[in-house]
């Protein structure tokens, strides 16, 4: 830090306020320390670029001063600092994500004094706006959407599934895409529920197998033979109890195997209409097909799922595996999941990851497969040939 910079505490607590601001004066930075909440907001000038704040006050609680800071569009970094569970602590900081503040760490009481500097010299890093998402694709027509049925306009990318213990490539998952005429590439979150709610979402459905089946075979040379390849399919379409028996026709159609598709499912999708979704996937299992529970962690009665469904692969959701870094509640789900996943005999694959710290969490929980950002976006067919003969040139052996 520099001396442009100045810390503002509020703990009720005096010898921890005295604490904080005795090592920030030691450090050269500047500090003004209260316990009372009017004082610490008129404190609060343009000047201030760090914040150490309690949580657990008589008077007015921390999380009632974090809104307060929102209301005020606050863009100092914030420590929060408190005795309570880290459980809490983070799901405060996450309160305080939510709101637009910048967080630079926590403390837990008592902390030690490098824990204190350590913090205190960190950079206060500026809040940065969330990236404004593009916006869907102004007044998609019904008509289109028949039309792009009709003139096959989706297009599948690909993304590559890695093996943690050998770093081959074992698997890929398709991935929709729009290739719109006019409009060019348009992602699913923008057509998947216009498709639904004009009942395409079927057509549409076998359109992605039917592809998907038909270019998956152009990987196997490259990777020693016909990759794993993972299909998503809307629950609506599970509920069709002809389902298993069109699938294993296109599947003959493409002289498939399988042992070697695997069928995706939303875990929060899985409640409704259970018999008919539990009919059908039984029956895709007793042909070999194999099952993953996608988004694991992120629907609801999810125990309850895992007990009913005869999966054969349990896929962490990314919003979990890409904050191992940083939270130890997510930590211990990915963790936790791994070993539910393994102990009911399935293969476990996390999602999402972006980091090389993400991928070694998953390595060292024994997690048996990645996929992400880390190795690849999804790409079309024609850039992931290319992409598997440079990561096989390569042999990334410093990664395993």
């Amino acid at each position: 830090m520099t001396s442009a910079q100045s810390i503002l505490v509020i703990d009720d607590q005096r010898d921890f306020s005295e604490l904080i601001s005795a090592k920030a004066e030691s450090m050269g930075i500047p500090c003004t320390a209260t316990s009372d909440a009017t004082t610490f907001l008129n404190s609060l000038t343009p000047d201030i670029t760090l914040i150490v704040l309690d949580l657990i006050m008589p008077d007015v609680d921390g999380i009632e001063l974090l809104r307060l800071l929102a209301k005020r569009e606050c863009r100092a970094g914030i420590v929060l600092m408190s005795g309570v569970s880290k459980r809490v602590m983070e799901t405060a900081q996450q309160v305080a994500q939510s709101l637009g503040l910048a967080i630079v760490g926590h403390l837990q009481k008592p902390f030690r004094l490098t824990e204190l500097g350590e913090m205190l010299s960190r950079p206060a890093k500026p809040y940065e706006a969330p990236a404004v998402q593009q916006e869907s694709p102004p007044g998609i027509q019904d008509d289109e959407l028949r039309r792009a049925i009709v003139h096959d306009e989706f297009v599948l990318h690909y993304q590559p599934q890695i093996d943690l213990a050998r770093g081959n490539v074992v698997g890929v998952e398709a991935l929709a895409r729009w290739q719109h005429p006019e409009r060019g590439l348009i992602f699913p979150g923008d057509f998947i529920a216009h498709l639904e709610a004009v009942g395409l979402m079927d057509q549409f459905g076998w359109i992605v197998i039917d592809k998907g089946l038909s270019e998956v075979g152009q990987f196997a040379d490259i990777c020693g033979a016909v990759p794993m390849l993972s299909l998503n399919v809307s629950v609506l379409s599970l509920r069709n109890l002809k389902f298993p028996d069109i699938f294993m026709a296109l599947v003959k159609k493409h002289g498939a195997s399988a042992a070697n598709l695997t069928i995706e499912i939303t875990e929060s999708g899985l409640i409704q209409e259970l018999p008919e979704t539990l009919d059908v996937l039984t029956r895709l299992r007793m042909k070999e097909v194999q099952l993953s529970i996608d988004d694991f962690g992120t629907g609801f009665a999810m125990l309850q799922q895992l007990r009913n469904i005869p999966a054969t692969e349990l896929k962490i959701d990314k919003s979990f595996v890409q904050q191992v870094q940083n939270s130890e509640r997510d930590r211990v789900m990915v963790q936790k999941s791994i070993e539910i996943g393994h102990d009911l005999g399935m293969t476990v694959i996390g999602e999402g990851a972006e980091t090389q710290e993400q991928f070694e969490f998953l390595r060292a929980n024994h997690c048996d497969t990645v996929q992400g950002y880390f190795f690849s976006r999804p790409l079309p067919v024609p850039k992931l040939l290319d992409w598997l003969k440079e990561y096989r040139m390569r042999e990334p052996a410093f990664l395993f």
